[in-house]
């Protein structure tokens, strides 16, 4: 019976990130909102704090960040075994769509109607993107340094795109961990001395 019931757990994992995996377009930054939605608010095999830790996690991390995802929520779920199942199922669906379209893709995207259908899904992932990206600001605790490291990598991000510069997630991500690892530490420092 408790391996009948570990199947169906392993099987539940493979079928929904293969799901996800399949109808997200767009690459792993869109299938945040997808992973989000139903692994947090459905069926909540995560919270929505895991959730923020494990976007960051996954991002700062080799790997896309999808199948980092993936690997976290199905460890989480059921151990290595619903690591490699929720990692088998984001993964397969493109690479099988990739690997038979891989000899015709090209001329695929030549068709009219093809090329316009893609331009408005690229359009769509686009808001799916910023759709994730507000959620997760939203659950920023609303203190001043959290904020400001936000609005400072936002000004940066911005300000390098319009002047047709490209600034790596990595390094942003890294300095403003770093940032906040000595920001923190300065405060804890002072509250310290104050109550000396």
């Amino acid at each position: 019976m408790e391996r009948r019931t570990k199947l169906k757990s392993l099987g539940e994992l493979f079928l929904t990130f293969a799901k996800i995996g399949l109808f997200t377009f767009g690459g792993g930054y869109a299938m945040i909102s997808l992973i989000e939605d139903t692994c947090v608010t459905r069926k909540k095999w995560i919270t929505q704090e895991e959730m923020t830790d494990m976007t960051v996690v996954a991002e700062s991390t080799p790997g896309p960040i999808a199948i980092n995802m993936a690997t976290y929520t199905g460890w989480r779920r059921a151990g290595i075994p619903g690591a490699l199942a929720a990692t088998l199922g984001v993964a397969l669906p493109s690479f099988l769509i990739i690997f038979f379209l891989s000899a015709l893709l090209k001329q695929w995207l030549e068709i009219p109607w093809v090329a316009r259908a893609f331009t408005g899904i690229r359009a769509a992932v686009a808001v799916l993107i910023l759709s994730a990206g507000i959620r997760m600001a939203k659950k920023l605790p609303r203190k001043p340094l959290p904020l400001g490291i936000m609005a400072a990598s936002l000004v940066i991000l911005l300000t390098a795109s319009l002047a047709g510069f490209h600034v790596s997630s990595l390094l942003l991500m890294a300095a403003a961990g770093l940032l906040g690892l000595c920001l923190y530490n300065l405060r804890d420092r002072r509250k310290e001395a104050g109550g000396k």
